[in-house]
C-alpha cells in the first residue's frame, strides 16, 4: 500500500486516550491513516523527518476575529503605547501619509494602561483637518474626531443622538465628546467607507500566516455579514471562500453569520423560517468552511464596563453596564434562531446577561426540545458557581479567554474588586461542573498566540503579576486539551479534529519543547517549529525534513 505521507521520528503527543503517544504518523487524502505497527509495509511518496521534536494536535481557537486581526496588522497600532503623549504623536505621524480625503484608522488602546480615553479636541490637534477613528482594544467602543463626526453629518459634534444599547459621552455642554460605546459606535462607523473584496482579501491572507505561524490549524470567527463593526461586508461568505480558492486562507474556519443578517423567510407550511436564504444553518460546508453557530450580541465589555452585570462596577455606584438588547427582544430571537435548527452563540459578559441568555436558551428547549444542541455563551466572563452549573445542565459550551488573564486581568481586577474577581473567566469549575471547555483568545482583541494563552490558563498572572482567580488555574494537559478536543468540541467537529487518531484530519503542529514537561511558568517560551494542515506543511522555521 502506498500513501501520501510519513511524518516520522518525532514524539506525538496525540491526545487521544486510546493511544496517546505515537513518533509516526501516516497521512493520506488529507486524512490520518494510521500510527507507528499499523504502518507497517505501508510505504510513503513523501517521508518526512520531525527530527526528534515534541508535536500535538493543531491549536484550534474557538473565538478568533481572522479578517479583523488582518485589518488591525495594517492599520495604526495602539496597543504598545502606555501614555497619551506617544499615542498622539503616532496620530500625527500617520496624518502625514494619509490623503487629505482619507481617514486615518488605528485600533487596540486601552484606557486602562493610557489612564483616559482619546478625546476628539486632541486628536483634532494632530490630525491635520483628516478625520480620525480609533478602536479601542475591546472592539466593543471607539473615539471619533470632530471631522469624523461632520464626515457623519454632525456639524461641530453636536445633535449627536442617544442610542439604545450604547452610549455617547459627551462634554458639559452636551456635545460629543469623542467616545462611542457599543451601538453608539454605528453613528460613526456608518460614514467610514467600507473595505472592497481586494482589501478583505489582503486581510485574511495577512493573518492567516500570522495563525499557521502560531500553529493554529482551525479558528471559529465569531461573526460574519454585520457590516465593519461585526465582519465586513454583506458579502463576507464570498470573500472566505475565494480565499480558500486563491490559496489566501491557510486554517480551516467555522464562520459564524451575525444575527444581523437573518431575517424571516417565508414558504414553509407551519411557519415562517428565521436565519439566511435558502434555510442554510449550522454545519453547512465542508472540512475548509463550514457555517457555525449564529452571533448574537447581548451586552458589551468588561474592562470597558459595558457588560451587563447585577451589582455595579467597583468604585462606580451608578454603573452596572447595560444590555445591547433587552431580556425580550434577546429571547425572541434566541427561541426562533434555535427554532430554525442554528446552533447559537451568545456574547454575555456581565453576570445579568448571562442570566438573560440561559433563561432565552431555556425556553428555546420548552418550546422546541433538541437533545444535545451545542449552544454557546462567548466569553462567560463573570459568573458564579450556581450560574456555572445551571450552563452545565442546559449543555451550554462557555467561550472563555485564557490570553486576557495577562492582558486585561489587571483592569478587571480594577472593574470588579477583589471579591468578585474570583468569579472572573472560571475554566477550572467549568471542567468541575462537567463542562468541555475550549481555548481561544478572541484576536485581535488579545493577540492569538495559542502558546501564550495556555501560559495564561496555567498560571493565571496579569502583566502586572497579581494573581488572578488562582483557584482556577489549570493543568497544562487540561489547557491543552482546551486548544485541542475541547475547541474542536464547541464547534461540533470532535469527530474531525482535536486528537490525532486514524480517520481524522491531519492537522498537527511541531514544537520545540513539550507543553506538558516544561516548567508551566515557561510555557510562552516554547516556538512553533512547523504546522501541518492536511498532511502539508503551510509553515516550517526548519522542523521538517524531507
Amino acid at each position: 500500500m502506498r500513501i501520501d505521507a510519513i511524518y516520522t521520528n518525532g514524539r506525538f503527543r496525540t491526545m487521544d486516550p486510546a493511544r496517546p503517544a505515537a513518533t509516526s504518523i501516516g497521512v493520506h487524502g488529507g486524512r490520518i491513516v494510521g500510527v507507528d505497527e499499523e504502518l507497517a509495509n505501508v510505504y510513503a511518496h513523501r517521508t518526512v523527518d520531525l527530527n526528534g521534536a515534541p508535536a500535538l494536535p493543531g491549536f484550534h481557537d474557538a473565538h478568533y476575529h481572522l479578517s479583523m486581526t488582518g485589518r488591525r496588522l495594517q492599520s495604526l497600532d495602539l496597543g504598545s503605547f502606555s501614555s497619551m503623549g506617544p499615542l498622539l504623536e503616532a496620530v500625527r505621524e500617520r496624518a502625514k501619509k494619509v490623503p487629505p480625503d482619507g481617514w486615518l484608522l488605528g485600533a487596540g488602546y486601552d484606557q486602562n494602561i493610557l489612564g483616559s480615553h482619546p478625546v476628539a479636541d486632541a486628536l483634532d490637534r494632530v490630525a491635520g483637518g483628516r478625520p480620525v477613528l480609533l478602536q479601542h482594544v475591546s472592539g466593543h467602543m471607539h473615539v471619533a474626531n470632530t471631522a469624523a463626526f461632520e464626515r457623519a453629518g454632525y456639524h461641530r459634534r453636536e445633535g449627536v443622538p442617544d442610542v439604545d444599547g450604547g452610549y455617547v459621552v459627551r462634554d458639559d455642554d452636551g456635545r460629543a465628546q469623542g467616545l462611542l460605546q457599543e451601538k453608539a459606535m454605528g453613528l460613526i462607523q456608518e460614514a467610514v467607507p467600507g473595505p472592497g473584496l481586494d482589501d478583505v482579501q489582503r486581510n485574511l491572507a495577512a493573518a492567516s500566516e500570522q495563525a499557521v505561524a502560531y500553529g493554529l490549524t482551525s479558528l471559529t470567527e465569531p461573526g460574519l455579514g454585520g457590516g465593519q463593526t461585526i465582519g465586513n461586508t454583506a458579502a463576507d461568505f464570498h470573500s472566505y471562500q475565494a480565499a480558500v480558492e486563491n490559496g489566501a486562507l491557510k486554517p480551516r474556519m467555522t464562520l459564524m453569520p451575525s444575527i444581523g443578517a437573518f431575517h424571516y423567510l417565508e414558504g414553509f407550511p407551519d411557519q415562517g423560517w428565521f436565519g439566511l436564504d435558502l434555510g442554510i444553518r449550522t454545519g453547512f460546508g465542508d472540512d475548509r468552511i463550514r457555517v457555525g453557530p449564529v452571533k448574537i450580541f447581548s451586552d458589551g465589555s468588561l474592562i470597558g464596563k459595558s457588560a451587563a452585570m447585577h451589582q455595579c462596577y467597583h468604585g462606580e455606584p451608578d454603573n452596572k453596564g447595560f444590555l445591547q438588547l433587552d431580556a425580550v427582544a434577546l429571547m425572541r430571537i434566541i427561541v426562533d434562531a434555535h427554532k430554525a435548527g442554528w446552533t447559537i452563540a451568545t456574547h454575555a459578559i456581565g453576570d445579568e446577561a448571562i442570566d438573560h441568555v440561559m433563561d432565552s436558551v431555556e425556553q428555546a428547549q420548552r418550546e422546541a426540545p433538541r437533545p444535545g444542541v451545542r449552544h454557546r455563551i462567548e466569553h462567560f466572563a463573570v459568573a458564579n458557581a450556581e450560574q456555572v452549573k445551571r450552563a452545565a445542565g442546559l449543555g451550554i459550551v462557555p467561550v472563555p479567554q485564557g490570553r486576557f488573564i495577562s492582558a486585561f486581568g489587571d483592569g478587571m481586577i480594577e472593574a470588579l474588586g477583589a471579591e468578585r474577581v474570583e468569579h472572573c473567566y472560571r475554566m477550572k469549575s467549568l471542567l468541575k461542573a462537567g463542562i468541555e471547555l475550549p481555548g481561544s483568545t478572541d484576536s485581535p482583541v488579545a493577540d492569538g498566540n495559542p502558546l501564550h494563552s495556555i501560559h495564561d490558563m496555567v498560571n493565571r498572572l496579569t502583566h502586572s503579576g497579581q494573581e488572578l482567580a488562582p483557584d482556577e488555574r489549570l493543568s497544562a494537559r487540561q489547557a491543552v486539551r482546551a486548544y485541542t478536543y475541547g475547541s474542536a468540541y464547541a464547534a461540533g467537529e470532535e469527530h474531525n479534529k482535536g486528537t490525532l487518531s486514524a480517520g481524522k484530519l491531519a492537522d498537527f503542529v511541531v514544537l520545540s519543547d513539550d507543553l506538558l514537561e516544561v516548567d508551566p511558568a515557561t510555557i510562552r517560551d516554547v516556538t512553533v517549529g512547523a504546522t501541518v494542515i492536511g498532511g502539508q506543511s503551510v509553515y516550517d522555521d526548519g522542523a521538517l525534513r524531507t
